[in-house]
């Protein structure tokens, strides 16, 4: 658990070193949260904002980030249409290795067709999961360590191109930062990998203050929507679009006390106004 006498990003990075990838799996993407097939689920509106986010074509480039990975790809799958060259990050070896497996086709990784079935189910181009997936392993480039609360998140010596296109990011900022200055201050850091008028997808959780991953239970800041809305515009960000699910009681498992999940579309301003 986090020192709550000492909440510092340090604190933190020794707590995630509990981190458990196939018990958070587990959690958050095994049913009841991820069946996908019962209506008003949050897998399903996740997938639905991210693809009708890429279906503008506003969305686009060559170069696209996915800051604080995780050991997840559902974030992803329709990005992997309009971006060939994507970046997986985690500041966690483990997380690293898990998505390893999965890109690598290994019988032990996780599976994400029911996710991948779905986002090809909204956007309804006639592709198959098993083209989507290809698609998306094949646009993976590499996959790095990455602390965002580093000036230089991806290192001075970074492999991956920069700056950006597009950056995604999906329950990282609010996980890892002990407070909202903290939040805001790694919202800055990862700002700098994207170019100016690029996109960034970010997606996170509500009023929630801790969250288990197996044995370790590790503090969130909670944020509202207001705070999330507040933190872009003062981060030199245009808000495009910003959406809440309220996490419904069955779905509220005893993993987490997260209240709902915010998306937001985010398109970095051209000059940065101090």
């Amino acid at each position: 658990m986090m020192n709550q006498e000492d909440p510092s990003p340090v604190s933190v990075a020794a707590a995630y070193q509990r981190f458990e990838p196939a018990a958070y799996l587990h959690n958050n993407y095994a049913p009841p949260r991820g069946d996908l097939s019962r209506p008003g689920g949050v897998g399903p509106w996740k997938l639905q904002c991210l693809a009708e986010t890429f279906a503008t074509g506003e969305v686009t480039g060559h170069t696209l980030i996915d800051i604080g990975s995780g050991p997840t790809v559902y974030q992803l799958l329709s990005a992997c249409a309009h971006f060939e060259d994507i970046t997986m990050t985690d500041f966690l070896e483990v997380n690293r290795q898990e998505l390893g497996r999965w890109l690598r086709e290994e019988p032990e990784a996780f599976d994400w067709s029911a996710y991948s079935w779905h986002a090809c189910l909204i956007e309804g181009r006639g592709e198959s999961w098993q083209e989507k997936e290809h698609q998306l392993r094949a646009r993976v480039k590499r996959v790095l360590p990455i602390d965002v609360h580093q000036p230089q998140p991806l290192g001075a010596a970074s492999l991956a191109p920069l700056p950006a296109d597009a950056l995604v990011s999906a329950f990282c900022l609010e996980a890892v930062s002990p407070d909202m200055a903290s939040f805001c201050r790694a919202l800055g850091h990862i700002t700098t990998l994207l170019r100016p008028g690029g996109h960034l997808l970010l997606i996170g959780g509500l009023e929630e203050s801790w969250y288990q991953a197996g044995e370790v239970r590790l503090g969130v800041v909670p944020v509202s929507a207001g705070m999330v809305w507040e933190a872009l515009v003062h981060g030199g960000y245009e808000v495009r679009d910003l959406r809440t699910y309220t996490m419904p009681a069955h779905l509220r498992t005893g993993v987490d006390d997260v209240q709902g999940i915010f998306f937001a579309w985010a398109q970095k301003k051209a000059r940065v106004e101090v």
